[in-house]
């Protein structure tokens, strides 16, 4: 049942036009890049000042800019994703390594909400800047950066098997 779902998918008419266009494909390939590169180039800042780094600067500044520059990341990376995934979609939903990045990039997304919840709850601008970060803070933060590069990995990893 599942299988021939995802056989309908790939047979679509706008999919098979997407597989077999020597422009569109590349770019909805670009769309998917720039948008985690935008997510992921997100998150990353905000990690890391979690960690201690860039102490001269509020945690919630980084949060306050860099929420939206992630959240519109990954609605890209979600759409493009999407449309790359119909375009052979049994394949992709039978391998492992996408399984496994799909289940990464779920987490992550989890671990940024939850990190979201704890900042407000902790109240973290009233901290003073030079304040090391509770211990939750900087575990989500470690979390986060070894969820999102090994997520990485996978997706490029799905080029290659």
């Amino acid at each position: 049942m599942i299988e021939q779902a995802l056989v309908f998918v790939e047979n679509l008419a706008f999919v098979s036009a997407l597989r077999n266009s020597t422009f569109m494909y590349p770019l909805v390939n670009a769309g998917h890049i720039f948008g985690v590169a935008l997510l992921v180039g997100g998150i990353v800042p905000v990690d890391l000042r979690l960690l201690g780094f860039w102490r001269n600067y509020p945690v919630m500044m980084f949060v306050d800019v860099l929420r939206i520059t992630s959240a519109i990341g990954l609605g890209l990376a979600v759409v493009c994703g999407a449309l790359l995934f119909a375009t052979a979609a049994v394949d992709y939903a039978g391998s492992t390594l996408f399984q496994a990045k799909i289940v990464l990039v779920l987490l992550g997304v989890s671990n940024a909400l939850i990190l979201g919840r704890v900042l407000v709850r902790q109240d973290i601008r009233g901290l003073p800047m030079k304040a090391r970060m509770p211990l939750s803070l900087r575990v989500g933060a470690m979390l986060s950066l070894v969820v999102w590069i090994s997520a990485l990995i996978l997706g490029r990893l799905l080029g290659y098997f």
